[in-house]
Order: structure tokens, then C-alpha cells, then sequence
């Protein structure tokens, strides 16, 4: 399954629960994934990854507005664009 390939998408609490089912549909339907959390690691977004699309793991505490425009920007300087955002 496909469909997304070449979407970018942006999951917040994507390391755990729905986010984390979220986050690995995503990849299952080719998406690249950035997932976000504030001790998150490549490790936690390695299903993403294995189930067919790209996981990105992006450390960011949500209630810091600077870290959350970061998260924004390097989306943007990597990608050029943002197709989804889910939490």
C-alpha cells in the first residue's frame, strides 16, 4: 500500500497509543513521517520505517512555541511542504 508515497506528514506523540498507530500507518501507506516528541530517537520511529515509509524523529517539547516553530522550519528547509499533520 502506497497511496501516500511521497507525502509528508507530522505526528505529535507518535511513540505510543493512537499517535503511535497513527504514525506507523502512515509509513505502511509509504509516507515520510516526522514524529515529535521530547526524548524521542531514531529507535522510536524505526516501525515506521520497516512498515514502508521514512520515519524521522524530531525532539521538540510542545510547550515551548520556539520548539514547535523549529519543527516547522526544518519540515520546510527538508521538505519544501507539509501534506498531514496528525497527533
Amino acid at each position: 500500500m502506497t497511496q501516500l508515497k511521497g507525502k509528508i506528514a507530522l505526528v505529535t506523540g507518535g511513540t505510543r497509543n493512537v499517535g503511535k498507530g497513527i504514525a506507523i500507518g502512515l509509513g505502511e501507506a509509504g509516507a515520510t513521517v516526522y514524529v515529535t516528541g521530547r526524548t524521542i530517537k531514531e529507535k522510536d520511529v524505526k516501525e515506521i520505517t520497516n512498515a514502508g515509509g521514512k520515519g524521522i524523529a524530531v525532539e521538540c517539547n510542545h510547550e515551548n512555541d520556539d520548539e514547535v516553530k523549529a519543527v516547522f522550519d526544518l519540515i520546510k528547509k527538508e521538505e519544501g511542504r507539509l501534506d498531514i499533520i496528525g497527533k
